[in-house]
């Protein structure tokens, strides 16, 4: 079935537009190669590149992630450099428990190795930091901390995680040495 002035209509309609697109875009040329007149260009180069790396948000980006990984870097090596009150695995060997908790009433570490009883970790210079230093033979080794009662399954520098049970505990393997 076809309608007879559907062909006139879509004319119309195409007509219509086609003026009305015209009153929009009349002056736009003129419009813009005087904006273009007016521009001058800057004598300083470095602060057009500047806007223009800084301006973007995947420059911003850049720079705060670069600033971070810096950051992190310069925090690892001082970190090597001094350890507060001593490295504790300095005094005689063994498996170095470790975590921060500054505000931190009591810590202590649970796991296969002492069939899940607590093993009380130390802040002895005060600074946040909580050691224990463990003779354990060489093996695999689940854990976790507990701080002030709050169980703490995932060690950042543990080797692995595991799940059971709906709570996360750290894996360390311990090699000879170690």
């Amino acid at each position: 079935m076809r309608y007879e002035g559907l062909d006139d209509l879509i004319r119309e309609a195409l007509q219509e537009e086609r003026a009305e697109s015209r009153e929009l875009l009349d002056g736009l040329e003129r419009a813009v190669t005087v904006k273009l007149a007016a521009h001058t260009p800057g004598r300083y180069w470095w602060r057009r590149l500047r806007e223009a790396l800084w301006g973007s948000r995947v420059a911003m980006r850049f720079a705060v992630g670069s600033a971070a990984a810096l950051a992190l870097v310069v925090g690892f090596l001082a970190g090597r450099m001094w350890v507060p009150g001593g490295a504790p695995w300095e005094e005689g060997g063994g498996t170095v428990f470790a975590v921060a908790a500054p505000r931190a009433e009591s810590v202590a570490v649970v796991g296969d190795f002492s069939a899940w009883e607590l093993v009380r970790l130390e802040d002895r210079d005060g600074s946040g930091v909580w050691t224990a230093v463990l003779e354990l033979p060489p093996g695999r080794y689940e854990y976790a901390f507990l701080v002030d009662g709050r169980w703490v399954g995932q060690d950042p520098v543990a080797d692995e995680y595991v799940r059971s049970f709906g709570e996360y505990a750290s894996v360390r393997y311990v090699e000879r040495g170690s």
